[in-house]
């Protein structure tokens, strides 16, 4: 969605790689401190209900298109490790990164390659967030059920993490297509301008 805003006021290559790189970012920044805020407030299960962590990187995949999209998936739990494990207190734990590191990496894909789609018709929000849902979930339980053996990760605790995060994901799955509407909407109204 973002390529087609810098196409339109014929951005540089480099001003493109300057503001995808600022998106990525904001992104990166809010996936490490919206789960800390939730968890300020609710506790760890609230992290497992809400899934704080999705809604930016969820967002940065429509923006973002698929490769930055894709990094950001990638970068936000590692980075959310390396700054909260400085505190002593990691989030995610060690045992779960690599997992949540392609499970985000797969959400920020699949929602960036609907992001032309999105920029042409903002209303494929909606359906680019459910796949990006199911398809970084699969990804996590296939992950699980492969490894478990060699992890401390079980599947059973998997399973049943990612059925308290039901609801947070529904919530996502209306939130972030809206968020991705209005900005479409004010992207366009810059365009009319």
């Amino acid at each position: 969605m973002l390529d087609a805003v810098l196409v339109r006021r014929n951005a540089s290559l480099k001003v493109k790689i300057t503001v995808k790189s600022i998106v990525a970012l904001c992104v990166i920044i809010g996936a490490v401190a919206l789960p800390q805020l939730v968890h300020l407030a609710l506790g760890q299960p609230g992290g497992v209900q809400w899934l704080p962590m999705y809604l930016p990187v969820l967002v940065g995949g429509c923006l973002l298109g698929p490769v930055w999209g894709l990094g950001v998936g990638i970068l936000s739990p590692a980075v959310s490790f390396a700054i909260t494990s400085a505190w002593g207190n990691p989030m995610p734990i060690a045992a779960r990164l690599p997992y949540m590191m392609a499970e985000l990496g797969v959400f920020a894909l699949v929602t960036g390659l609907f992001s032309k789609k999105i920029s042409e018709n903002k209303w494929f929000a909606f359906p680019a967030v459910l796949l990006a849902q199911f398809s970084g979930r699969a990804v996590f339980l296939v992950l699980t059920a492969v490894f478990q053996s060699v992890s401390t990760l079980k599947f059973t605790a998997v399973w049943s993490q990612v059925q308290a995060g039901g609801l947070g994901l529904f919530i996502q799955a209306l939130i972030v297509p809206f968020i991705i509407i209005g900005l479409q909407t004010l992207a366009a109204k810059d365009k009319d301008e």
